[in-house]
């Protein structure tokens, strides 16, 4: 069936080129008779008419299937181009524009892509909002938001106003989210250091004297015992204590929480990506050690990905007016969500009737949390994956600006967790997931899809638990078991356009369940609080039995 309908294609894109040429040669005998015979202009006129008629008419029709054949080929046609030649140095076959769409089924993506055991390969491409925002069809939706933000705003003056007979222009929520950021800034600093300094010391003094050693599987033993105590006492429970101990209001939680996360993966991808060029250097007994430089260690630890290379593809220069454009879009996405929450969130939860919990409160809350769900999904892609990584990318001339893929088209959970964060990805799959294989067997595929699942969601509901000082696990039930269900029935094989339909639904239902749940326990423990609360209060969920009393 693929077969006929390229062939079907190739005849009409066949057949509209030859009505093409023949209104040129129309054209020009028209001409040529305009110059001899003027009588007959008219008819010419007409016939030329009739023929231009015609083929904008088998235009139009042609136009589905060519974009259908440019959107289902393109992306697969340049990353295969570009992934299979970087092979050709290792005896790979050649890789022409011809063989890739000659075949059937054998030159898909997932067929020729390099082996896992080759690790991330990193060319330069740019993000893909990036290109479709030179699109005016696309960018016109990007129009739409900015409108919404437009009215958000003048809704806000306009309430104020009424309510207050004043404008207001005091954003509480946002100062009161970002307070004590001076503590959070230097705690981000110490760890900085920290990630900089001792994962570094440890690992190059471990591969200078490995070769050196008699006993090398004590001495790694060793290192490796300190380098584990270092991500877990000082990474992982010093930034936790200054949280606590300081108690940080949610959005500087959110950024120390984050960071320390992210410091964590960056020395465990540093460690792991140079302990086996170590290995492979005292087995081949060679005179020198593969220890990075301070710089190229540096160099990653600000870098918008979470796999360690010696070098990345870079950029010839800076565009610095990008730059500024993408740090103006974040701070727009954070006014934005400000207004979601003063506009559509706080009236929400603040005008919820003086009655118990129920089902009939939660499902009026969740289907009122769907659209501020959705629209703060969003800006938080926007402003953190697109932005934020674009903007330190294009400062570093980072050259791979692949963040993220196309997810919006998903027709299967499976293609959703791939696309919507590739950075995070990425880490899951080469240090969770392939990792697991190896060191267990690679029959237990679906034991590892499961290991990798339980890290995400125990991390997720990590962040969220620290950030909002409460431990509602409904982001852990909903990825553990919705997520890791949906991610094996609806896989990829699930190609109707209907499935892309399910997969919005249930997104929007999802994030409007994780907005009401929490933002619910958040209002009942600040208008219910308990003189001494014990540790169970902690995570024994407040709003199934406070009775809201404004």
């Amino acid at each position: 069936v693929v077969g006929e309908e390229k062939m079907s294609v190739r005849k009409r894109l066949s057949k509209f080129i030859n009505h093409a040429e023949e209104e040129d040669e129309c054209q020009r005998d028209c001409a040529e008779e305009s110059q001899e015979a003027p009588s007959n202009g008219r008819v010419d006129l007409k016939q030329l008419i009739s023929k231009k008629i015609q083929l904008t008419a088998e235009a139009e029709e042609l136009k589905p299937f060519f974009m259908k054949e440019v959107g289902s080929h393109f992306d697969d046609f340049v990353t295969n181009l570009i992934e299979r030649s970087t092979s050709l140095d290792n005896g790979g076959c050649a890789l022409t524009s011809f063989s890739i769409f000659e075949g059937d089924n054998n030159h898909r993506a997932k067929d020729l892509r390099a082996p896992p055991e080759h690790g991330k390969i990193f060319v330069i491409r740019r993000s893909v909002l990036d290109e479709l925002l030179e699109v005016d069809h696309i960018r016109t939706i990007y129009h739409m938001f900015i409108a919404l933000l437009i009215l958000f705003i003048l809704s806000t003056l306009a309430v104020d106003y009424i309510d207050e007979g004043r404008l207001v222009l005091e954003f509480n929520l946002i100062s009161y989210a970002f307070g004590k950021l001076s503590v959070a800034m230097w705690t981000w600093f110490t760890m900085f250091l920290c990630t900089l300094i001792v994962p570094y010391f440890l690992f190059q003094r471990w591969a200078r004297g490995y070769h050196r050693t008699s006993h090398p599987l004590v001495y790694s033993f060793i290192h490796c015992f300190l380098f584990v105590v270092f991500q877990i006492g000082v990474l992982g429970l010093g930034p936790l204590y200054v949280v606590l101990a300081y108690t940080l209001p949610p959005a500087s939680r959110f950024i120390v929480i984050l960071e320390q996360i992210r410091f964590i993966m960056k020395a465990h991808s540093f460690v792991r990506e140079n302990v086996p060029r170590v290995l492979n250097s005292a087995e081949k007994k060679s005179s020198t050690v593969p220890v990075p430089t301070v710089n190229q260690y540096l160099y990653f630890l600000f870098a918008p990905t979470l796999i360690y290379r010696d070098n990345y593809p870079r950029t010839p220069t800076v565009r610095w007016g990008y730059v500024t454009m993408q740090f103006a879009q974040v701070f727009g996405c954070l006014f934005y969500v400000y207004y979601i929450f003063e506009r559509l969130c706080t009236p929400l939860f603040r005008n919820i009737k003086q009655e118990p919990f129920s089902a009939r409160v939660l499902i009026l809350c969740i289907f009122n949390s769907i659209l501020p769900g959705v629209l703060i999904l969003l800006l938080i892609f926007f402003a953190f994956l697109h932005c934020w990584l674009n903007a330190f990318a294009e400062m570093l001339r980072f050259g791979d600006r692949m963040f993220y893929k196309d997810w919006w088209n998903s027709t299967s959970y499976s293609n959703y967790y791939r696309t919507w964060n590739v950075v995070v990805h990425d880490w899951l799959y080469y240090y969770a997931y392939k990792d697991f294989l190896w060191f267990f067997t690679k029959r237990l595929r679906a034991a590892a899809m499961l290991a990798v699942f339980a890290v995400s969601a125990v991390v997720h509901e990590y962040a969220l638990a620290v950030c909002l000082n409460f431990f509602y696990p409904v982001l852990f039930v909903l990825f553990m078991f919705f997520g890791m269900a949906f991610n094996f029935l609806v896989n990829d094989s699930r190609k109707r356009p209907i499935w892309n339909v399910l997969m919005w639904t249930s997104l929007f239902a999802g994030n409007g369940v994780l907005l009401c749940f929490y933002s619910q326990e958040w209002y009942a423990r600040q208008h219910c609080p308990l003189k001494n609360p014990t540790f169970l209060d902690y995570i024994r969920p407040r709003s199934w039995t406070c009775r809201y009393v404004f």
